[in-house]
């Protein structure tokens, strides 16, 4: 039997009422589909000009998996390094974004190294998810000559959830002197307190093209205890916001997030950080992941390469 036909993708539950023990058998059924050929109709191929291994980083108290891609036909040992983080909070995997993360890797060219970050649920809080998200890029900068790659020419993007935690990982960059090139954040979340609903773009797209705002909720639950400071879980509440890496912002305006993109971009033009904000209408949320059945997928994708290639100077 082949992976395809042996791989079917689960019912979507009822996100308001999942107990712990559902949202886990949920979420390895969904990433099992997510990171089979099953899924190449919605998410798209692989770049055949990249190679694509899984591998595991040993980060303080834990080994952790990344998703590894190169180009395949480059011996460079000075690359650009791209640090990835996925989109979903509770439930994604790496391998969801093995189509724009190989075509950075073959055509950028770059090491690119996507984390497989530790999923929200009673016993994982954001604050883990984060601290994964900076722990691989500490390991890569101090290992990039191992790696082949260049860390002076190093960049950082995330997708939804992943730009939560791309966004929180630029700003400590900064915090601690490390120099990113440029940072990417696709339909970001960028805050996870009780005011994260307080956008137009929530009410209007609660429900439809998709159930957003009880997914929203289940995340906000589980990421966050509801005494924590919001600086440290929502880059949108930093204090400080000047001298990050240069953003390039998308934002799919059918999404319930769309506001929340467009409140940073707003927030870093403010703080004088360099950022672009580019809006694909009638697109929907991880519609980057989505080129099966998002039109704009591609013009996405070749918009962060060409940001990439000018921040790069490739």
């Amino acid at each position: 039997m082949s992976e395809t036909t042996a791989v079917t993708r689960p019912p979507e539950p009822e996100f308001s009422a999942m107990t712990t023990e559902e949202l886990i058998a949920y979420r390895d059924a969904e990433n099992r589909w997510r990171a089979s050929s099953a899924a190449w109709p919605f998410i798209g191929e692989p770049d055949p000009g990249a190679t694509i291994e899984w591998q595991r980083l040993a980060l303080p108290g834990r080994d952790l998996p990344v998703r590894v891609y190169r180009p395949a036909a480059d011996t460079r040992t000075d690359l650009p390094l791209v640090i990835h983080v996925h989109g979903g909070g509770f439930v994604g995997t790496a391998a969801q974004c093995d189509w724009t993360n190989s075509h950075l890797a073959a055509h950028l060219p770059a090491l690119v190294v996507s984390v497989e970050h530790r999923l929200v649920d009673p016993a994982n809080p954001l604050a883990n998810a984060a601290a994964d998200g900076w722990d691989v890029l500490g390991h890569m900068l101090r290992h990039a000559t191992q790696w082949g790659a260049d860390p002076s020419r190093t960049v950082v993007f995330g997708e939804s959830f992943g730009a939560l935690i791309t966004a929180l990982t630029a700003i400590r960059a900064r915090e601690t002197g490390i120099r990113l090139a440029a940072q990417v954040l696709v339909n970001p979340a960028v805050e996870v307190t009780d005011t994260m609903y307080d956008y137009p773009s929530i009410a209007e797209y609660a429900y439809s093209p998709t159930p957003a705002l009880p997914v929203l909720r289940l995340l906000q639950r589980l990421a966050v205890p509801p005494e924590a400071d919001a600086r440290a879980s929502s880059p949108l509440y930093a204090d400080d916001l000047s001298g990050l890496a240069p953003a390039l912002i998308l934002v799919p305006t059918r999404d319930a997030l769309a506001d929340h993109g467009r409140r940073y971009a707003e927030r870093l033009h403010a703080a004088r950080t360099s950022v672009r904000l580019t809006e694909y209408p009638d697109a929907r949320h991880a519609f980057l992941t989505l080129p099966g059945v998002e039109p704009q997928a591609g013009a996405a994708q070749a918009e962060i390469l060409e940001f990439l290639r000018a921040a790069l100077a490739v």
